[in-house]
């Protein structure tokens, strides 16, 4: 078994425990701990650290994804190339932290109602932003030497534990917030610093300088690709954080902190979507580059359908059964956030049911359009978040993410139909919508259980059961069927 292999199966194992670790820790463990606010703030540190961290890094981790292969000489020490890698991003970082340092007053003015609790961790901030860019550059290229699994469990396994423990130590009183705060940071550096000792000890960790990795590939060269890349990069970062930046500055941190929950509840609808795409990126490569147009329009089509009817039972499920997932919290303040994860549902699901229309247009001769249609749902998200947040605060937010994501969806699918002539509908994707509903409709109605655990199960079992059930019977995802002909063995049966 080759090393990307043995690394892909790491990389998988170490992406479900920390599925299940960050579900804990971001939904269960930090609401019942933190008030609103002070998760707010947590939420808005991270997202500031993350734009400046992304606009200092001059695009790298693509150019080094990019161009590494040819630089690739570990006897030279890659012809200096690391140290190319850190030291203009962390050139510039410097200059972006002297300008925030310097336009603090502006900042905290920009977040006036909330200005003294994000004055005191302001500096929290600026090394939140160095620590997130020292490892994201580190483990661009981590990745180009084809060590990908430490850095994966760095992030999804330790990082995460160690939130959890300075989370617990705050609850029990032995840390004081701002303690935590501080410890938060921590787990950011310890993870930075833990990948550049990965480094040194695998003997990668190449810092001395040189004057032929200029000669490599040119400059200008590697910044024009970079500039590109950081354009893209920009645009997907501005879809996760902006809500909160916006909603601060807005409303409250308050806000921010329970939109931040119902953010991460939702996201449990992306999953599986995220799963089928690092699959299916390769193989609509593969076939562009056969120009197997046949295998690629049916591939596009039984994704979406299979996006349709396990994105409508989690949508449903999810929303059925919000109650149950806002009582383990513990904190009632925090269900004010309902709204807008039934809205936040909303705008995922037709992300999934419109199949995988972004792979297939940024793979495509037409690729460079995709960093329009990325600038566009960006200048559509912040422009219904400032018509919308002032009215509606957070389920606001939810609306504009909502209605941006969907909009620039539709109109990707519109495009790749009008490029080239493929669209992934057909009647079948209406009947999985009105069959989800319809079970849904059903499992609603039914009498409410005062007990919170009895009204997961009932509504949950029934919902499975009726929805399960038609999907079998009408056979509208051959998928399914198939592996639910596996699982029982009947499929073995027949074919015996």
């Amino acid at each position: 078994m080759g090393i990307v292999q043995r690394q892909g199966l790491r990389n998988t194992a170490i992406s479900y425990v920390g599925l299940g670790i960050g579900f804990v820790n971001t939904t269960l463990v930090l609401p019942r701990l933190l008030v609103p606010a002070q998760l707010g703030l947590m939420t808005l540190l991270v997202a500031l650290a993350t734009l400046a961290s992304q606009f200092s890094a001059l695009g790298f981790t693509n150019t080094t994804l990019r161009f590494f292969p040819y630089f690739r000489d570990k006897a030279n020490g890659h012809s200096g190339f690391l140290p190319l890698l850190l030291g203009l991003p962390l050139a510039l970082f410097a200059i972006v932290t002297t300008g925030l340092w310097v336009g603090r007053p502006l900042v905290l003015r920009y977040y006036a109602h909330d200005a003294t609790l994000l004055g005191a961790h302001y500096g929290v901030m600026l090394g939140l932003a160095g620590c997130i860019l020292l490892y994201n550059l580190l483990e661009a290229y981590t990745k180009s030497l084809f060590h990908t699994s430490f850095s994966s469990f760095l992030t999804e396994i330790v990082q995460r534990l160690l939130i959890v423990s300075a989370a617990a130590l705050y609850g029990a009183g032995w840390l004081s917030f701002d303690g935590f705060v501080l410890a938060y940071l921590g787990s950011y550096a310890t993870v930075a610093t833990l990948l550049l000792g990965y480094l040194a000890f695998i003997g990668e960790l190449h810092l001395r300088p040189t004057r032929a990795v200029l000669a490599v590939r040119p400059l200008p060269e590697l910044l024009r690709f970079g500039s590109y890349a950081l354009l893209s990069n920009i645009s997907g970062n501005i879809l996760v954080t902006i809500d909160a930046i916006m909603l601060g500055s807005q409303r409250s941190f308050a806000e921010v902190g329970i939109y931040a929950i119902a953010l991460n509840i939702s996201t449990a609808l992306a999953v599986p979507f995220r799963a089928l795409y690092k699959t299916a990126y390769p193989l609509i490569a593969e076939y562009w580059k056969a120009n197997d147009t046949v295998r690629m329009l049916d591939f596009y089509r039984r994704t979406t359908r299979l996006n349709t009817a396990l994105g409508a039972y989690l949508a449903l499920g999810i929303g059925l059964n919000l109650d149950f997932i806002y009582a383990l919290i513990h904190r009632p303040e925090y269900a004010a956030g309902t709204v807008a994860v039934l809205l936040l549902l909303a705008g995922r699901l037709t992300d999934g049911i419109t199949g995988v229309n972004g792979i297939i247009l940024v793979t495509s001769p037409r690729y460079r359009f995709d960093l329009l249609f990325n600038v566009g749902l960006c200048a559509s998200i912040i422009s219904l978040n400032y018509l919308l947040i002032p009215h509606l605060g957070l389920a606001g937010a939810a609306l504009s993410n909502c209605l941006a994501l969907s909009g620039i969806n539709l109109l990707r699918t519109w495009f790749v139909w009008r490029a080239y002539g493929w669209q992934p509908f057909d009647r079948r994707v209406l009947y999985l919508l009105l069959l989800a509903g319809a079970a849904g409709t059903v499992a609603a109605l039914l009498p409410t259980p005062a007990n919170s655990w009895q009204r997961l199960f009932e509504r949950g079992g029934v919902f499975t059961v009726l929805y399960g059930g038609a999907l079998l019977l009408s056979g509208l995802v051959p998928e399914v069927s198939s592996l639910a002909r596996r699982v029982t063995g009947l499929g073995n049966k027949d074919e015996g």
